[in-house]
């Protein structure tokens, strides 16, 4: 017999689902390590390359790494809450991770519109006065984003495992 209609959905739900827990792993992991080794505080006080000018994927910058992956962990929160609906015990799961990863994402692109180019990207690190508030104000936001990040992976990797074992 051929796959349903419904069967596909869940199919390409249960995916989702996989892609959002693997990249909110990725994104929870990563922003804790930069938070404890002090990343941003290297980084905003690193000199340029001679020759270069400092950019989001330089050395010792994470750009390069989160840039693959974590643009794809809101859409993918939220198309799993979309496909998987339909199932009412793992939907109140799937909300509040589409929810948190959402908020994530906000606060990640305040600090890259509002923060990151004046700490990280300025043609030469800021002096104390000027990198320390940025920094702190970095830190508090980025508070935000490791608890959306680790909020959002529990509650995805909660609707996950009910998914899985309403499957059989």
């Amino acid at each position: 017999m051929g796959q349903t209609s419904s069967d596909r959905r869940d199919v390409f739900a249960d995916r989702l689902l996989g892609v959002a827990e693997f990249t909110h792993a990725h994104w929870f992991f990563g922003n804790l390590y930069e938070a404890l080794v002090k990343i941003p505080d290297r980084v905003a006080a690193s000199e340029a390359s001679p020759g270069l000018p400092r950019t989001p994927f330089g050395a010792g910058s994470p750009g390069r790494y989160y840039a693959p992956i974590a643009p794809l962990s809101a859409p993918a929160a939220v198309a799993a809450l979309i496909t998987g609906w339909k199932h009412s015990g793992s939907r109140p799961w799937l909300i509040v991770g589409a929810a948190s990863s959402i908020t994530g994402a906000a606060a990640t692109a305040y600090l890259l519109r509002s923060v990151n180019p004046k700490l990280f990207f300025s043609p030469q690190p800021l002096d104390e006065t000027r990198r320390n508030p940025l920094l702190k104000r970095w830190y508090k936001v980025h508070a935000l984003r490791i608890t959306a990040s680790a909020v959002a992976l529990a509650a995805i990797r909660q609707a996950r495992t009910l998914r899985l074992r309403s499957h059989g």
